[in-house]
């Protein structure tokens, strides 16, 4: 499909991409790694958000600042940087989420040479009132330190603008995945995860642009005969390995929702366009479907992985969880169990970025798939 091309050459090389695409823009680049990111504020400066990947395989410069047992997307981000292949960056912004992206903006600040470093006190605790007017004062700052570095005042018109392209925005990405649940045969896995990734890289009007034109055509297609695939749902912090959906789409399952930072949790929740722009955005990352750095309740992130499965008539869950990510690690055991009881069969496949052979996953997912 044409429309995929642009989101496919963006996932694919997301350095290449965003150097040689998004400086044509001549704006300013902000690179970031976490999805409590408040990217509108960044739009509204007149700057591009760019998530960061990090380098899958080959890490060394890394591990001589940073432990063997921090995961690898942390240390493949840092392994970019140290090869100078983050140079075109003008900024870094490190949202406070878990404890080693906190300790990789430490490290960054006295390593990498960017322009503008900033770091985002964000609260962990999101459901009382304190946590909610804690959020709105962060936001405040960074809204007061970005303008300030890129000598211009963020207005209000301005980031009422951006929030509703990023409301936009949400809103296709959503109505995709909607798609592609009502008919899984309608975009690959593989397409779908590029999408996802591509529009984290590109500027996100261009990136609404394209998903409004698919969502267009797919809406406007007869759609293929579904057979009796078995409905998954992957739930974790990153999948980028668009391997993984080639692998399951063999056994003859499809993926119809996920639970990830690259995935649904990006486009959750939109943002009121009324009232004081700073308090509605605090409202939508405290109210967002949280991660395992965040706390608003000992049951919510195992409550929403059971409400996505049964809401999408998924026939089991797949947790990928990247070696050494506590947060996730943590939260696993008790996720697991709250399916378990639901009577939703999941299994664990922890992976680095740098994924097992294709044979020994394909094992794994057969059997796992031959169960359900």
């Amino acid at each position: 499909m044409k429309i995929l091309q642009e989101f496919i050459n963006a996932a694919q090389d997301p350095v290449i991409y965003a150097r040689e695409n998004n400086m044509e823009k001549k704006k300013k680049l902000i690179g970031y790694c976490c999805t409590y990111t408040p990217e509108e504020i960044i739009y509204a400066a007149g700057a591009i958000p760019v998530r960061l990947f990090g380098i899958k395989s080959g890490i060394e410069k890394a591990d001589a600042h940073l432990q063997a047992y921090s995961c690898s997307l942390v240390r493949g981000i840092m392994e970019d940087a140290l090869l100078g292949n983050l140079d075109f960056l003008d900024g870094m912004v490190f949202p406070h989420t878990c404890d080693t992206i906190q300790r990789l903006s430490d490290i960054w600040r006295l390593n990498i040479k960017t322009t503008w470093h900033n770091d985002i006190m964000l609260p962990v605790k999101l459901d009382t009132q304190s946590a909610r007017e804690y959020m709105e004062d962060a936001h405040a700052k960074f809204r007061r330190e970005l303008g300030a570095w890129m000598g211009t005042e963020i207005t209000d018109d301005a980031l009422k603008q951006a929030i509703a392209l990023y409301n936009r925005l949400r809103s296709l990405m959503k109505r995709l995945y909607e798609i592609r649940s009502a008919n899984p045969e309608a975009l690959s896995g593989r397409d779908m995860y590029a999408v996802v990734k591509g529009t984290m890289v590109m500027d996100r009007k261009d990136a609404a642009d394209l998903i409004e034109k698919l969502v267009a055509e797919l809406e406007q297609k007869t759609p293929p005969v579904q057979g009796n695939a078995r409905r998954l749902v992957i739930s974790g912090g990153i999948c980028d390995h668009p391997e993984i959906y080639d692998l399951i789409e063999k056994t003859g399952a499809r993926v119809v929702w996920d639970d990830l930072c690259t995935g649904s949790r990006f486009f959750e929740g939109l943002i009121s366009e009324e009232g004081d722009p700073i308090k509605a955005l605090a409202a939508r990352y405290s109210n967002r479907t949280i991660c395992p750095a965040k706390h608003a309740s000992l049951t919510l992130r195992g409550d929403n992985l059971v409400g996505i499965a049964k809401e999408h008539k998924a026939n089991g869950v797949i947790f990928i969880l990247l070696k050494f990510c506590d947060p996730h690690a943590f939260d696993y055991p008790f996720m697991k169990k709250m399916l378990d009881d639901a009577g939703i069969p999941s299994m664990l496949l922890e992976v680095e970025q740098e994924l097992p052979s294709a044979g020994q996953l394909a094992t794994r997912f057969d059997a796992f798939i031959e169960m359900l």
